[in-house]
């Protein structure tokens, strides 16, 4: 017969930070104990020992989503939102070429100037891309209707490090991506792909615009956003998530750890249950 013990524990596993506890058997008699543990937003601590662990995860990227739908060629359509991680806090009202801020700390630390001259550069930039699409149709070999998404944006990286990226899929295929700064076309692409690396060499002024959103403007938005926006992130569950959680002894995980599911608080957190059999009064540490 098993018994289990429930252990709570802080929700501590945030931004670059290393959360340990400790759990003792004793008293348990028990023939074998259960060992629960539980990450919440309150707790103790207690003997034994039981890690989560967290290398800088989510939400971890900012990115931007393109589609551009092609009717015929007359009619086409963008579309454009901006995520953090799996949270959407910008829109783009294709009307009227402005962004839509989804929640009040949307704009990180970005002045009203430099919001402004993003929202003239990104409508540039779309009214721009149709034109060009729709004047190499043609040259692409595209049959209307159709459709290219994209996404472009940064990732944190442990060490404050970022890496950006930008990658465009013609129909829902892997078309071209940018590579430290260069356009690479992925092989699904074929000579179109590589037609259009070549094309858009041409173009250095975009090229220069392009380089510097990703590389700078990208990484700093990112930090400000995350920064602005932690408050709520934090109700929203584990910051960051995902977390991994397990029981160890020294610098080695125990065997058995069965992890069950992310489940809801009735303060809108979130708590993990992770358990282990152990025999009674057998020492974790």
């Amino acid at each position: 017969m098993n018994q289990e013990v429930t252990v709570l524990f802080p929700g501590k596993c945030c931004f670059c930070h290393f959360c340990c506890s400790r759990f003792s058997s004793q008293g348990v008699t028990a023939s074998r104990v259960r060992v629960a543990l539980v990450l919440s937003q309150r707790g103790v601590g207690v003997w034994g020992t039981a890690c989560c662990t967290n290398a800088f995860q989510g939400p971890t990227t900012f990115h931007l989503n393109q589609i551009s739908s092609f009717a015929n060629s007359t009619w086409a359509q963008n579309q454009g939102s901006g995520w953090l991680g799996d949270v959407q806090i910008h829109g783009w009202d294709s009307e009227s070429g402005s962004a839509i801020f989804l929640k009040p700390w949307s704009k990180g630390n970005l002045s009203d100037e430099e919001v402004t001259e993003l929202e003239e550069l990104f409508r540039v930039y779309l009214i721009g891309f149709i034109r060009v699409v729709q004047d190499h149709v043609s040259e692409f070999q595209l049959t209307y209707p159709f459709e290219i998404q994209g996404t472009a944006g940064c990732e944190l990286r442990e060490g404050k490090a970022t890496v950006s990226f930008l990658r465009g899929a013609l129909g829902g295929v892997d078309f071209v991506s940018i590579s430290n700064g260069t356009c690479v076309p992925a092989a699904e692409g074929g000579s179109r792909a590589q037609w259009f690396c070549t094309l858009s060499s041409q173009y250095q002024g975009i090229s220069d615009i392009i380089q510097k959103l990703l590389y700078h403007t990208c990484p700093r938005f990112l930090w400000s956003v995350l920064e602005a926006g932690k408050a709520e992130l934090q109700r929203q569950g584990f910051y960051p998530k995902p977390v991994w959680v397990m029981w160890m002894r020294g610098q080695q995980e125990l065997p058995g750890t069965q992890q069950g599911d992310f489940l809801p608080n009735a303060d809108g957190t979130w708590y993990l249950r992770v358990t282990l059999d152990v025999a009674a009064g057998r020492q974790l540490a």
